[in-house]
């Protein structure tokens, strides 16, 4: 028991220099006379420069297994329902999917009115709408948007027609009234020309 006892402070003492756990100290059993002897720090230094006390490699902990069993998860072997455990929303929340999609729309609105493509009301409206669950991804929401747009434009475009129209029509009814004024006045100013002959 003495023998293990010495062995036991020899192991303990190289483990410490070599900055390792004691189960990783090699003792060469050939020099353990040697190796029993070795009482101070600076021994066991000369032992392990010697090569009497080796440090052990650490042991292989592959993960190779591990590698190709999650690409083939990534494929999707290996997660049908024998191998599940927990409810589906206890695997992936819907209230972590909800908060990534309503992240993603929020960031899109955010450029959008950032890069001048929506104004700030419909940013507005549109920021609602998302939080109403009226847009399922973001793809759906840039097909609203410019569907909204193109409408926009066509009804600012029909306005401005109007306004035209009316603009011209209030023209062509001023220069008729001149036209009218005009004629009014010819015939007036005939009329006052002969009524001083007919009196002579």
């Amino acid at each position: 028991s003495s023998g293990i006892n010495a062995e036991y402070g020899q192991k303990r003492l190289s483990a410490s220099v070599m900055k390792c756990g004691r189960k990783k100290v090699w003792l060469d059993p050939n020099e353990a006379s040697e190796i029993s002897n070795a009482n101070s720090r600076q021994n066991i230094k000369k032992l392990i420069k010697d090569g009497l006390i080796i440090k052990k490699p650490q042991t292989v902990h592959s993960r190779a297994r591990c590698r190709k069993n999650r690409e083939a998860r990534r494929m999707g072997r290996h997660t049908g329902a024998g191998k599940r455990k927990g409810t589906a929303n206890a695997r992936m929340p819907e209230k972590v999917i909800w908060m990534r999609r309503m992240r993603v729309l929020r960031r899109l609105l955010k450029k959008y009115r950032e890069d001048k493509k929506i104004d700030k009301h419909m940013y507005h409206a549109l920021y609602l709408q998302s939080k109403g669950n009226i847009f399922k991804n973001k793809r759906v929401l840039m097909e609203h948007i410019h569907k909204k747009k193109a409408e926009s434009a066509r009804l600012k475009t029909l306005q401005e027609q109007a306004e035209a129209r009316r603009n011209r029509s209030k023209a062509a009814h001023e220069r008729k009234q001149a036209r009218n004024a005009q004629k009014h006045a010819e015939i007036f100013a005939h009329i006052e020309d002969n009524a001083p002959e007919e009196e002579s």
